[in-house]
């Protein structure tokens, strides 16, 4: 059998029966555009975010001539035919980068569903098959996408929860939902994607991997903190009669004034461990520290233990009242629940805190696979069609899909453009601008070169700000 060793690039990034599609396109073919949207699903608010990873990583490679022998063997082995001649003119005109160009919003933008958010088309007429080709690993910007998506929606809820049972919302909230999503994760690529994804909108995270390519891809220096935490193997080692001991050395050695320390209460009996240990016996001891104290009681209900644990920690350590008619533990004790959260138990859990007279504040959450883990492609029904089509010198043509069984996979006619009108994102045909309106489809890539680079804190303010045009 013969072997073939060679680095993977776009030429293999895509599905097999793309191979066959330059075959396909009506007979002199020039141009095709297409448009990436969300459909709908699970969230009213898209997050757009990602696609600067997917360039740089990607498209910004020349294919070799390594590659297009390998594949020319390769996809004759699988069954397709192969376009070699076109793969071989990259290499000659173009120097084995995607003559592409692609447009999208600024990342950081928030928009409804069914808003195009990437339009790519090809620039050299010979390469129309091209931006079809690309389609399996350019959608795959669904996944950054539905991760910041997730996020936002859970931030939404958290500010609205804050709104309600606290003085300062905003005080709590970038440390709300921590990202303790990595070991969940389907890969180290997963995991620096989606928690790059997640700090967007938040600033606690331990994902190592979403922090560095947030630095490599967007020059942020430090995405996120974290804290010195135990696990329970940590204080399950000091033995069933020992968790005390184990608990009054992580304070000895991390409760330092200003600092924050985590430690698990549940490996034996959650209450005895928060009432007696933590509320009694460690009480002074965590009083005079200086640091806050973090207590994560992460077995049992996720709905009901939390809030038991909130009420043990007033008992011991007092609360106070704020404006709102809530109380407040002190701010060197604190409950975090990182077990079971996802959308539905965050929700249940701030609605049975707020139940119980206590804020929002008391708490925060450590979100694992089910933040970087339990999406795809149709929790936002992500979706990547052509819209436009140029057959030799003839003006663009309309391409799209109207299924009589399925409304919601009509597709969208033209080249594209987004304007704000009326203080909303709007979907318009490039021809219909206005003479004072500009396409929020930006250039971001042209010929093998990222033309629009951002940086993590302009990604940040977009969205928090919910801008489109800064």
């Amino acid at each position: 059998m013969q072997n073939q060793v060679t680095p993977d690039g776009i030429i293999f990034d895509t599905d097999s029966y793309k191979a066959s599609h330059f075959l396909q396109y009506p007979p002199g073919t020039s141009f095709v555009s297409s448009y990436i949207e969300s459909r709908g699903g699970a969230y009213t608010d898209v997050l757009f975010f990602g696609l600067q990873i997917y360039l740089q990583a990607y498209l910004a490679t020349p294919v070799t001539a390594d590659q297009i022998a390998a594949a020319k063997w390769e996809f004759a082995e699988h069954g397709e035919p192969f376009n070699e001649a076109g793969w071989r003119l990259m290499l000659e005109r173009h120097g084995g980068l995607p003559p592409l160009r692609i447009q999208a919003l600024r990342e950081g933008s928030i928009v409804p569903p069914l808003t195009p958010l990437v339009q790519v088309t090809n620039t050299d007429p010979d390469f129309w098959w091209l931006p079809s080709y690309i389609e399996t690993a350019l959608i795959r910007v669904w996944y950054p996408i539905t991760v910041a998506s997730r996020s936002l929606a859970i931030k939404q809820n958290l500010r609205a929860w804050l709104a309600k049972t606290s003085d300062d919302p905003e005080a709590a909230l970038p440390f709300m939902l921590h990202d303790f999503g990595s070991r969940g994760a389907s890969s180290h690529e997963s995991a620096s994607i989606g928690g790059c994804a997640h700090l967007v909108n938040f600033r606690g995270s331990d994902t190592v991997a979403g922090i560095r390519l947030a630095r490599r891809v967007y020059g942020e220096r430090m995405a996120a903190l974290s804290i010195p935490a135990a696990e329970h193997s940590t204080i399950t080692s000091w033995g069933r009669y020992n968790e005390e001991a184990a608990f009054q050395n992580m304070i000895d050695i991390f409760a330092k004034p200003g600092a924050t320390v985590a430690m698990p209460v549940d490996s034996f009996d959650v209450y005895r461990a928060v009432r007696e240990m933590i509320g009694t016996n460690l009480k002074a001891k965590i009083e005079s520290s200086g640091a806050t104290i973090v207590i994560r009681p992460d077995s049992g209900d996720p709905t009901q233990v939390p809030i038991e644990c909130v009420d043990i920690l007033a008992q011991k350590f007092g609360w106070s009242e704020n404006g709102k008619g809530y109380r407040v533990l002190p701010k060197f004790i604190k409950v975090l629940q990182g077990d079971g959260v996802n959308e539905r138990s965050i929700e249940a859990i701030l609605a049975n805190l707020a139940a119980h007279g206590y804020s929002a504040e008391n708490i925060a959450f450590g979100m694992g696979g089910e933040l970087l883990q339990t999406v795809n492609r149709d929790t936002l029904k992500f979706a990547m069609k052509a819209s436009a089509i140029k057959i030799g010198d003839e003006p663009w043509h309309d391409v799209f899909k109207d299924p009589i069984t399925d409304p919601g996979k009509v597709s969208k006619k033209g080249r594209l453009a987004v304007v704000m009108r009326d203080g909303r994102a709007t979907t318009i045909r490039e021809g219909e601008l206005g003479f004072d309106e500009s396409n929020l489809l930006e250039d971001v890539y042209l010929n093998g070169r990222l033309v629009r680079e951002q940086s993590f804190e302009d990604i940040r303010r977009r969205a928090e700000l919910r801008l489109l045009q800064i």
